[in-house]
């Protein structure tokens, strides 16, 4: 503890903080962060050359996140958020004690919050590498083991919502067959565990009402807002911060899905780590 008061105590207030995520899921984070702490710099990375992540192993999950944790470790972070589910549940535990930042994983972040609802049964939509970590339901019971958690792996969900696929009719099929495989089990409330997944919120109401779902994403924001302010690391600037924007590959197709999420004024710049 006294290192980690130590190495916060050195950090500059004003200094950016870092947003990782596989694509444009993490700007659903990124938009509510914005509207709470808007004088904070800010920089995004969407590693969409490696997307999706849900679908890759935990060794490569390991090797994107340290080269993305390196190169804000460059840019003299003083925090990152893992705006990324698949990450917070397989690396989190592996490097938060690598680097000189504070870490914020969604996941771990936000379990209290939902582990105190009031409900029996949760159910949780997320990637397969995700489901598989079980790291909601090992989060959530560890606050509150009375709480059923069912989580349910839903592969092809980021790709319908990185490629503008949601209106299709074989989109609407896979997100009803699995919708349908969750609602047999009568959740009271399902976590959307993935940033990209409440872009799906139109699709998902047409089966059920929408106020059946939970989207971390403001909880989430918040948490880290509360954390700055705890640890004296809020920026010190008047005005709005800056913003700067990189993916590893496509940035005009970014720009162009990010609309669903965040106004962007300027295209990405490419990033190759």
């Amino acid at each position: 503890m006294w290192r980690v008061l130590t190495i916060i105590s050195k950090i500059n207030k004003n200094a950016p903080i870092g947003f990782f995520d596989s694509g444009v899921g993490g700007l659903t984070v990124y938009s509510e962060f914005r509207k709470l702490l808007p004088s904070e710099n800010c920089i995004y990375f969407g590693d969409t050359q490696n997307m999706p992540y849900g679908e890759k192993s935990k060794e490569q999950l390991i090797e994107y996140s340290k080269k993305a944790f390196d190169f804000f470790v460059s840019q003299n972070a003083k925090a990152v958020v893992m705006a990324c589910n698949t990450t917070s549940a397989t690396v989190y535990d592996v490097l938060k004690d690598s680097y000189p930042f504070r870490l914020y994983p969604v996941i771990q972040s936000v379990a209290e919050i939902i582990a105190m609802l009031p409900y029996k049964t949760i159910g949780v939509f997320a990637t397969p590498a995700t489901i598989n970590s079980r790291a909601y339901s090992k989060s959530i019971n560890s606050v509150n083991r009375d709480i059923k958690v069912i989580e349910i792996a839903c592969p092809s969900w980021v790709k319908i919502v990185e490629n503008n696929l949601e209106t299709t009719t074989e989109a609407l099929g896979e997100i009803k067959l699995k919708l349908d495989q969750m609602l047999s089990y009568n959740p009271e409330a399902i976590v959307l565990g993935c940033t990209h997944y409440p872009y799906l919120l139109p699709q998902l109401s047409k089966f059920v009402p929408e106020n059946l779902f939970i989207n971390p994403a403001s909880a989430y924001a918040d948490y880290i807002r509360r954390d700055l302010i705890s640890l004296d690391l809020l920026s010190e600037q008047k005005n709005n911060g800056s913003e700067i924007f990189y993916v590893s590959s496509s940035p005009e197709k970014f720009k162009k899905a990010s609309q669903m999420f965040y106004r962007m004024d300027a295209v990405p710049e490419i990033l190759c780590l």
